[in-house]
């Protein structure tokens, strides 16, 4: 019997599934495994943990695994594809062939609409929007890293959450900034005390983990923050602009018919998207701005499953199936 392996490797989860040619035998999770942002050793940490986790599950020795097809931010670029592809070798015997390491969109893509057209958008720890039109031609749009680009994000999301604690402090009376619960709970998040505590942290080299504040931007806006709902509709509207961009492009023309929209459906995926229904509402209200009658699918898609169908059809692209 043959077996696969899917990786979905994000920068803040690194998930793995496990199957057969027609079932999922063991799913796992792991920590972060983007080889750009986080370095080759705690990938390959992460990675290890993942599959050694998977394989326990499902009672599968490693070396029984026949494919693999990993997901990885970055993995568009051959050497950043090598690297991950040197790591799967020295974690598991397998044929290099049988590798297949593509970028995360890819995965997210096929989850979504398999070989068909659509376009994608990803709002993770970083953010990019993909897509495919009927004829194979492909654009993308966002996706240039978290120093630069990656709008909409859960990393852009926090790093803008500690500007908008600056900004509010900055337009306060002199003893007191404009009220945000922001300040508060990224305090507590951080342990700090002060604004100069906060400013030292944001600004350290390393970077802190600005991911780990989208979670407290979703709290504050629970709590009817303003500063933080704001936070949160910007990264909506700034994602359907992306896909915006993506759809018309790929559209070759603006499209002003409901009928030449239709051709491109949309979907979503990413912890952001999974975990704010507001992100979600301003992103689809957005898009059906600039491109009315636009198909939005409301199920998000899930990465790995485009992971597992790409790993399950490599064999059969090299021409030969394992037994």
């Amino acid at each position: 019997m043959a077996f696969y392996l899917a990786i979905d490797g994000g920068g803040t989860k690194t998930r793995c599934v496990l199957a057969d040619e027609t079932t999922v035998l063991a799913r796992s999770t792991s920590g972060g495994s983007n080889v750009v942002r986080l370095g080759a050793t705690q990938a390959s940490e992460a990675l290890q943990t993942a599959i050694c986790q998977v394989s326990t599950a499902a009672r599968i020795s490693p070396d029984q695994i026949c494919a693999i097809c990993v997901g990885a931010a970055g993995a568009a670029r051959p050497e950043i594809a090598a690297r991950i592809r040197n790591i799967l070798a020295e974690l598991i015997p397998i044929d290099a062939a049988n590798i297949e390491v593509v970028g995360d969109s890819v995965i997210a893509l096929e989850a979504a609409f398999g070989a068909g057209p659509g376009v994608i958008a990803i709002a993770g720890t970083g953010s990019i929007v993909y897509g495919r039109d009927a004829t194979g031609r492909t654009a993308r749009a966002g996706g240039w890293g978290f120093a630069v680009s990656d709008e909409g994000s859960g990393y852009w999301i926090g790093r803008r959450a500690i500007s908008a604690i600056l900004s509010a402090h900055d337009q306060g009376t002199k003893d007191q900034g404009l009220d945000t619960s922001l300040t508060a709970l990224v305090f507590q998040e951080w342990k700090l005390t002060t604004i100069d505590d906060l400013v030292q942290r944001a600004n350290s080299t390393p970077p802190p983990d600005f991911p780990r504040l989208f979670p407290i931007v979703l709290r504050a806006a629970d709590q009817a923050d303003p500063i933080a709902c704001d936070l949160l509709a910007d990264a909506g509207a700034k994602l359907a602009a992306l896909e915006t961009i993506v759809v018309r492009r790929l559209a070759r023309e603006f499209p002003t018919e409901t009928t030449s929209a239709t051709l491109l459906p949309v979907a979503m995926t990413g912890s952001v998207f999974r975990q704010s229904p507001y992100v979600r509402q301003v992103f689809y209200n957005a898009l059906q701005r600039n491109v009315p009658g636009i198909d939005v699918r409301q199920d998000l898609a899930d990465p790995v499953e485009g992971a597992l169908a790409r790993a399950r059809a490599i064999p059969s692209r090299d021409g030969a199936r394992p037994v």
